[in-house]
């Protein structure tokens, strides 16, 4: 089992009110820039062993009273069908989505502003579709020369031709569904209408990597960098920071490269800039958390190898550019890592090349023990694999039957005679049903279900590429999964 490294409730209380200090700074009005993942933030959580998925969205719990929620979407991505690639859902679908997850929560969804808009017809649908659900949407146009034409940017041909989001709170939280959604040209663009009505307000960026108080080669911060590689980011230190206070503060290339445009703006709107670096802007109280430094920085680095395979797998796909595994490669060679650090993947090989090459896949469990499952007739190597974890947690006899073949061959039947599947073997989610089942009038079945839980934060490896069914399922229950880059199959369609 991964060793706790992170401090959780601390950092709730530490963030909130880092947020509320930089909020009395600005007389009471902030804009703040939500970067990364509001929910389901399961990148920090692996990296920062500790660290609670949803931990952003509780921290605005603690502020709920102060705070309003803003969604950016570009009217290009929606024109687009932009998709997120951890959901497969389109950015516009994802809007509704977050809109009905804050309320669940209990947070104040202002509106959402469409940026980049130019008279996109589907745009205009979309408008239309949320105003019907009684939401307000505002539009945030092109302005020619951004972000270099500042005199033009800062006037009334520029952010004036924005519409003016009426807000409700002090504390209005900026997000989007994906990187590019305009959040930053939002928040300026508010700015530059509130000094107009004559009404004190700031800005703040809250982006949880890098972490500006590590070092820049430290394995959390590298580990960014080998999540962003398809978007170009590279972690470097603010020259501007080390300029103004002789400090080292880590950034990135962007945040940099924009700075002196973002400061150029503000003391076109203020007379003044208020930060004096990209680093002074940030918010972010995750260093305070660690607990266990050691214990994030492994974490970190077996994130950055799952980077790479997966990298690889995009590869293989044709989905990505060879260079983001290029990339991912030299971050693995800075820190001296290999396939050889995670333990799963040489013993997923090993059962592969002891049964004739046939797919495999290894997970390691909460006490260091491995084990494997091989394809069968009756199950596939994730689904066999998962089956041999539950009864190894449960203490169950390996070979003991679970699941009889009367139970498996009516699944069987259905998937390929009835639902057109070619392959007869058994997902993992079909084999935690068809254990259900058996739990019925057998209590061991049961007993081993009940061991699910203890699969959260075990690594996985397997010797091929997983289905989505089986890749989903790894995903719910929390289990980390590699696969090396080839499939089971040598054929061209792959579903």
């Amino acid at each position: 089992m991964t060793k706790q490294g992170f401090d959780n409730e601390k950092y709730l209380k530490l963030q909130s009110q880092k947020i509320r200090d930089r909020l009395s700074c600005f007389g009471g009005k902030l804009y703040l820039e939500f970067g990364g993942k509001l929910f389901d933030d399961f990148h920090a959580a692996r990296v920062l062993p500790g660290f609670q998925p949803d931990s952003k969205v509780s921290m605005l719990l603690e502020m709920k009273d102060e705070a309003e929620i803003i969604i950016a979407i570009s009217a290009d991505d929606i024109e687009r069908s932009k998709r997120r690639g951890d959901l497969d859902i389109t950015y516009d679908d994802d809007t509704l989505r977050l809109i009905d997850a804050f309320r669940a929560r209990g947070l104040f969804i202002g509106s959402v502003v469409l940026t980049h808009y130019r008279g996109q017809a589907v745009a205009d649908q979309f408008m239309k579709r949320l105003e019907v659900l009684g939401i307000k949407v505002y539009k945030h146009y092109i302005i020619p020369g951004y972000p270099a034409d500042i005199p033009l940017i800062v006037s009334e041909e520029g952010f004036g031709k924005n519409e003016y989001i009426e807000t409700q709170r002090s504390l209005i939280v900026i997000t989007a569904p994906g990187p590019g959604s305009g959040k930053m040209a939002t928040c300026l663009s508010q700015l530059y209408h509130e000094h107009k009505r004559g009404i004190r307000a700031g800005y703040a960026k809250f982006e949880t990597f890098p972490v500006w108080n590590l070092s820049l080669k430290h394995p959390i911060n590298l580990a960014y960098e080998a999540a962003t590689a398809d978007l170009d980011d590279v972690n470097m230190i603010d020259p501007f920071h080390l300029d103004a206070y002789g400090e080292t503060a880590v950034n990135y290339n962007r945040d940099v490269e924009i700075f002196p445009v973002l400061e150029a703006m503000f003391k076109q709107i203020y007379g003044e800039s208020p930060y004096k670096s990209p680093t002074d802007m940030g918010v972010n109280m995750i260093a305070n958390c660690i607990t266990d430094d050691e214990a994030c920085r492994e974490a970190s680095k077996q994130e950055i190898i799952r980077r790479y395979y997966a990298a690889a797998c995009s590869v293989r796909q044709g989905l990505s550019d060879p260079n983001e595994l290029h990339k991912i490669e030299l971050i693995m060679n800075s820190l001296q890592l290999s396939s050889a650090d995670r333990p799963v993947v040489a013993a997923a090989l090993q059962r592969s090349e002891e049964n004739g090459g046939t797919p495999a896949v290894a997970l390691e469990l909460p006490d260091g023990r491995i084990v494997t499952g091989k394809t069968s007739s009756l199950l596939g190597s994730a689904s066999a694999c998962l089956l041999n974890a539950l009864k190894a947690l449960a203490g169950i006899d390996k070979k003991l039957l679970l699941i009889t073949p009367n139970i498996i061959e009516p699944i069987q039947h259905l998937k390929v005679e009835h639902l057109g599947n070619h392959n007869p073997r058994l997902h993992t989610d079909e084999l935690l049903i068809a254990l259900s089942i058996c739990a019925v009038t057998n209590p061991i079945a049961g007993y081993a279900i009940d061991q699910l839980g203890k699969l959260r934060g075990c690594e996985a490896h397997s010797t091929v590429i997983l289905s989505h069914t089986d890749s989903d399922l790894f995903k719910k229950i929390g289990v980390n999964v590699s696969t090396e880059p080839k499939y089971q199959a040598k054929k061209l369609f792959h579903r």
